[in-house]
């Protein structure tokens, strides 16, 4: 098996997939990309059992058909200092050698059996339906950040798929904080739910086109399955029941609070910098349109305040909140001007984009802290 491929162009297709592969593997196999070459077709592979993730590249030239597992690690590093050029790759699939060859010199590693390396998971009885690469993107960035860390809580370790005949919905909990993102611009064939996991997520973040070409996602009881014309995810779904989120979201926050956002995010940033940093306590006193933002820390005699004009529709009240979650809640919202939505100094505050659009909804809840603590 001989190809010829440029080799800034192999570097990026396997920093695509490298994400994949875990520091911690149990099996040698799993720290190699998988080579398939077909025809002028390269598929490059990467598993860590849990995950696997492929994608596809045209070669310059190619000779037979093969495949061979080459070692991750000191691939990526030797490509990283290369220089952009051709490079050829004999590999003898008898002895599992890899040469390759540069302008600059050839240089000789050993791969692994092509038949150890994991077997995908068939995709039997899925379901399917498609989205635009943007939109999924767009999906994940809105509630990636408010998944948990918890692995006693396995189901909050993910993001939570709702599916509905004209909506799709994407929600994150990480129990002090929820985010639910509804696209509307998505149709599902049925109607239920599946968890899944962070890892996957962030691979297709990185790696997806940031454009409105179509993908397609299938998933069944075990596994989700993502794929456009050069890249394909599978991974297992977090097989553990997501909690009734619905029921922690207040049904009547009556008080309105509007203010710009980036005014608002500023003025938390630097308040949030006096604040304990075991709570991150920052106040919200609210009287009449005028905010004000305090924060202390006794221990070191710091203390922050700033006061910042709003639009405040309720009674005036102090309700407390963590800064740094605040602050990255606010951080993943767009427009000019965001909305709070306020009941008591004990309830939840539910925080909302004033300008929405007509394709998505995003709604974020923050539980608020005892104001003292």
């Amino acid at each position: 098996m001989r190809f010829i491929v440029t080799s800034t162009s192999l570097l990026k297709s396997l920093q695509h997939i490298s994400g994949v592969i875990s520091s911690n593997t149990v099996l040698s196999v799993l720290e190699d990309f998988l080579f398939e070459l077909q025809g002028n077709t390269l598929t490059l592979t990467a598993s860590d059992l849990e995950t696997m993730m492929r994608v596809k590249m045209e070669v310059n030239e190619a000779n037979g058909d093969g495949r061979i597992c080459i070692p991750s690690k000191i691939l990526m590093e030797y490509l990283k200092n290369l220089p952009e050029q051709p490079m050829t790759f004999n590999i003898n699939e008898q002895d599992l050698s890899i040469e390759m060859s540069s302008s600059v010199g050839k240089y000789k590693i050993g791969g692994e059996k092509a038949d150890d390396f994991p077997k995908e998971p068939a995709p039997s009885d899925t379901t399917n339906f498609t989205m635009s690469s943007i939109a999924l993107i767009e999906s994940i960035n809105k509630t990636l950040f408010a998944v948990s860390n918890d692995s006693l809580r396995p189901a909050m370790t993910g993001v939570y798929f709702e599916m509905n005949e004209n909506s799709l919905t994407f929600v994150a909990t990480d129990a002090h904080r929820l985010v639910q993102f509804q696209r509307k611009d998505v149709s599902c064939p049925t109607t239920g739910g599946f968890v899944v996991p962070k890892k996957p997520l962030q691979q297709l973040k990185g790696t997806l086109p940031s454009d409105d070409s179509q993908l397609e996602l299938s998933y069944n009881n075990s596994h989700l399955f993502v794929s456009n014309n050069h890249l394909s995810l599978s991974c297992r779904l977090i097989d553990a029941r997501f909690p009734d989120y619905k029921a922690v979201i207040p049904i009547d926050n009556p008080y309105k609070l509007t203010i710009n956002r980036a005014d608002f995010m500023s003025a938390l940033r630097r308040v949030g910098i006096f604040a304990n940093k075991t709570t991150n306590q920052v106040v919200l006193d609210i009287n009449g349109n005028s905010l004000q933002l305090s924060a202390q820390d006794i221990d070191f005699s710091y203390e922050g305040k700033e006061s910042l004009s709003c639009q405040y529709n309720g009674e005036d009240m102090k309700i407390a909140f963590n800064s740094k979650l605040m602050v990255e809640m606010v951080n993943n919202m767009q427009g000019s001007e965001l909305q709070l939505d306020l009941s008591t100094p004990t309830r939840a505050g539910i925080f909302r984009q004033v300008e929405q659009d007509e394709n998505e909804d995003v709604l974020m809840l923050l539980m608020p802290l005892m104001v003292g603590i």
